[in-house]
C-alpha cells in the first residue's frame, strides 16, 4: 500500500459526466490515495485509455469497446438547443416533427449522432466543439441537439432547450483497460475495483 499511496486514481470524465457523488465517497473510503480527475471530450476518450492515461473514465457511449472492460451507467435525456427568442420554444417539449426545415449544427465529434429528416444541412463547417455549436445556435442561426448535461453545462442567456421526446438517449459508462493486473497495473486494477464498488453502492466493508 506505501506504493499506492504514492501514486493517485486516474478518473477520467467525459464533458458533461457528473461523477462528484462518487469521488465524495472516494475521498472518505480512500483518504491515503489522491483522485486525479481528467476531463475528457467525446473525441479523445478512447485515446486516453488505450494510451492509459488514466485507469478508468466516465465515457459517452458508442464507445469501441476492444479490449475495455465497460458497466453502462446512466442514459441522459436529449434536447434541443435554440435561440431564447425561437418560435420552438413555444412549445414545453419537442419532437422530431418539429424540427422540419430547421438548420440541424452538429460539432465536428457530436455526442449525439442522429438524423432529422425533412433538417437543413449547415453551409459552414461544423463547429469544433458542443460550446461552440451551442453559441451558433443562440444566433438564430440552426438548432443543435445534444444531452441535457450538455445543454446545462453550456448554458446561455441568449439560449433555451427543450426536450426532444422521440430523440436517443446518451448513455454514460464506465471503462476501464481489461489489462492483466500484474505489475505496476495491479495498482491501477486495485483502484478501480475500489471505484466499481463505490459506483455500484457497495459499503466499505462488502465483499466483491
Amino acid at each position: 500500500m506505501a506504493d499506492a499511496a504514492r501514486r493517485p486514481f486516474r478518473l477520467g470524465a467525459v464533458e458533461g459526466a457528473t461523477p462528484g457523488k462518487w469521488i465524495g465517497t472516494w475521498r472518505e473510503r480512500m483518504p491515503h490515495v489522491a483522485l486525479e480527475l481528467v476531463p475528457l471530450t467525446v473525441a479523445d476518450q478512447r485515446q486516453a485509455l488505450a494510451t492509459a492515461s488514466v485507469d478508468a473514465a466516465l465515457v459517452r457511449l458508442p464507445l469501441d469497446r476492444t479490449d475495455l472492460h465497460l458497466i453502462p451507467l446512466y442514459d441522459e435525456v436529449p434536447v434541443v438547443v435554440c435561440a431564447a427568442d425561437s418560435h420552438l420554444t413555444a412549445a414545453d417539449e419537442l419532437t422530431l416533427a418539429d424540427l422540419v426545415g430547421e438548420v440541424i449544427i452538429a460539432p465536428q465529434h457530436p455526442p449525439l449522432e442522429l438524423e432529422v429528416a425533412g433538417g437543413e444541412m449547415p453551409r459552414f463547417a461544423p463547429p469544433e466543439s458542443v460550446a461552440d455549436a451551442i453559441a451558433i445556435a443562440a444566433s438564430g442561426v440552426g438548432v443543435v441537439i445534444v444531452p441535457m448535461s450538455l445543454a446545462r453545462l453550456h448554458h446561455r442567456k441568449d439560449a433555451a432547450h427543450r426536450p426532444l421526446t422521440d430523440g436517443p438517449t446518451s448513455s454514460i459508462a464506465l471503462a476501464w483497460p481489461a489489462a492483466p493486473a500484474t505489475g505496476p497495473d495491479a495498482t491501477a486494477a486495485a483502484f478501480v475495483e475500489t471505484f466499481i464498488g463505490i459506483v455500484r453502492g457497495r459499503t466499505a466493508n462488502s465483499s466483491r
